[in-house]
């Protein structure tokens, strides 16, 4: 049995935490997995350093990068004499620098979440999607009851979910939002993320005037009471590499309405497990929102709908399988 290794150096909790966090424990079914670094949940299965120098001398060790740093960390191990293989996964569609290239070449492979993340980074990868954890996320008993329990007022719940700033598009939301809140007193809006300094200031200035309709949440470590909270899931986003905000807000029968980046009709069928948009089309954003809020029971037909199409295909088993015959035949090389 092979040790695979997932490190995470990094202080927040972001996307790439959670997928560390879904993948780790489906791949220790069937392989020893561990994890090294901080900010992760206690109950994944760890390993020292010192465990690591030792057994990489001794037997072949896959090391799965996430990050620049810990590709260099995997490196680093390998340079000391360990029987280390590296893989490194691309989460994003932005176009890497000259260093991020340079190491991702050091890999003995790539791994990337779409097909547009291969074509961007252009060198051979293998394609990946993420999978989620259906345990953690999956609709509420009682959604409204959900939504009561989070205290932020109304009756149903509309929101977007992730760090704050321009690029993720909350200011579109808010824009588009502004004119319907008077209309629908029982619709309370929220923005679920890390918002700081010049970020902070900038979305404060957006909700001047609304600032009781339009609640700030902050950072979220545990993130499934608000998809089972949220009726609307707004994911507005000028681009994104794979987020896995779309995949566990329809997992936890969230009605969708995302700006259509390039991967995501493969995974929402517009009417029906969601809706697009087109990227910054604050009007067409308005139109949807409209709709759905004077309808909250389309909303929550289309929510059950896409929760039904994540079990069925978004699993985190189907990524960890795939993973795992990738790394067999790294270390049969």
């Amino acid at each position: 049995m092979t040790l695979i290794v997932h490190p995470h150096f990094h202080k927040r909790y972001t996307g790439v935490t959670r997928h560390v966090e879904s993948v780790v424990p489906a791949l220790a079914k069937g392989e020893e997995t561990r994890v090294i670094g901080s900010g992760l949940t206690a109950d994944l299965p760890r390993i020292t350093w010192a465990e690591l120098i030792r057994r990489s001398h001794q037997e072949p060790i896959v090391w799965h990068a996430h990050r620049n740093n810990e590709l260099l960390a995997g490196m680093l191990l390998k340079m000391l004499g360990g029987r280390v293989r590296l893989v490194f996964t691309r989460h994003t569609s932005v176009a890497p620098t000259r260093f991020t290239r340079w190491l991702a070449r050091g890999a003995d492979a790539l791994v990337s979440l779409t097909r547009q993340i291969s074509d961007v980074i252009a060198l051979p990868s293998t394609v990946i999607s993420h999978g989620i954890d259906l345990t953690r996320f999956h609709p509420p008993a009682d959604r409204d009851a959900a939504w009561e329990r989070l205290g932020q007022g109304g009756r149903y719940g509309i929101g977007v979910i992730g760090r704050i700033r321009k690029e993720k598009g909350q200011g579109d939301f808010l824009e588009a939002l502004r004119p319907l809140l008077p209309e629908r007193p029982e619709w309370q809006a929220v923005l679920v993320g890390l918002a700081k300094g010049p970020d902070l200031e900038w979305v404060n200035g957006l909700r001047r005037g609304i600032e009781d309709r339009v609640k700030l949440a902050g950072e979220q470590s545990t993130i499934e009471p608000w998809y089972q909270g949220l009726s609307i899931l707004v994911h507005p986003s000028y681009a994104e590499g794979y987020s896995l905000v779309h995949v566990e807000a329809m997992a936890s029968g969230c009605c969708v309405v995302a700006s259509k980046l390039p991967y995501l009709d493969t995974l929402i069928e517009h009417g029906r497990t969601g809706f697009f948009f087109e990227p910054g089309d604050v009007k067409g954003l308005r139109e949807l929102l409209d709709q759905l809020t004077r309808e909250p029971e389309r909303a929550r037909q289309v929510g059950r709908n896409a929760a039904e199409e994540a079990r069925r295909r978004c699993g985190v088993e189907h990524e960890a399988r795939a993973l795992s015959d990738l790394y067999q035949s790294l270390v049969k090389r």
